[in-house]
């Protein structure tokens, strides 16, 4: 049973995201203010938080850069009006994983929903002794795609969903520069075209996790001109 933590203070459409979560089986949690909803984020470890921007005590934007500076990595997906496209920005840059703009359908919702349980789920999908373990290492850096775990020097670092997916196509491919337009694309989805500044906040929090030093990059380079690639000579080391 997937547990769903919605954080949002308009009480009907709280009561009807309920109906519709539980109608596919998820155990739903609610909040209606941004304190509470990040309180109920650290404490309850949710499969996936549906966050509105426009809270009180604290906003959406702001719950979602607490929830992130928690190493908290349960997808969020964030509500925003459509009058709000700057928190659309900041949310996407502090670690949103997905957006809906108010009015929404509840089909397209449910869509988003389930999308986001396909991807959680595609590690499991198979028993353990038939995949074939997907682990890369570089010189301290691990990444064990099939147990979406990494380790620096044998410590564990906690990723984002998307900080995670951006780590594996960038390694996966060492060498090859992405531009942001390419790395929006493929990690985000062509949704979010025009966002592609928020492909640098993420390299910058990747980063601040995985490089021993953040002002002589190690594993993630800027290719100049172009966008970023993966450090060629630790996989040929």
């Amino acid at each position: 049973m997937k547990k769903v933590l919605i954080i949002e203070d308009d009480p009907e459409l709280v009561r009807l995201l309920q109906i519709h979560l539980k109608d596919l089986g998820c155990l739903v949690l609610s909040a209606t203010s941004g304190g509470d909803g990040l309180r109920r984020a650290v404490n309850e470890n949710p499969d996936l938080i549906i966050l509105d921007v426009m809270l009180p005590e604290m906003d959406g934007v702001e719950v979602c850069q607490k929830i992130r500076a928690n190493n908290i990595t349960s997808p969020i997906m964030m509500l925003t009006a459509r009058s709000e496209e700057i928190d659309k920005v900041l949310g996407l840059e502090v670690g949103a994983d997905d957006y809906l703009t108010k009015p929404f359908s509840v089909r397209e919702f449910i869509a988003r929903v389930k999308a986001i349980f396909r991807r959680q789920k595609m590690d499991d999908a198979l028993p353990k002794s038939t995949k074939d373990p997907k682990r890369m290492q570089f010189d301290i850096l691990s990444i064990d795609i099939e147990m979406r775990k990494v380790l620096l020097d044998g410590q564990k670092v906690e990723l984002s969903p998307k900080e995670f997916e951006l780590l594996v196509l960038l390694s996966s491919n060492p060498g090859k520069s992405y531009d942001r337009t390419q790395l929006l694309n493929m990690i985000w989805g062509y949704d979010f075209r025009g966002y592609e500044h928020t492909v640098n906040s993420h390299i910058n929090r990747l980063r601040s996790k995985i490089e021993p030093d953040m002002g002589n990059p190690k594993f993630i380079l800027t290719t100049w001109g172009v966008g970023y690639k993966f450090n060629e000579e630790l996989a040929e080391a």
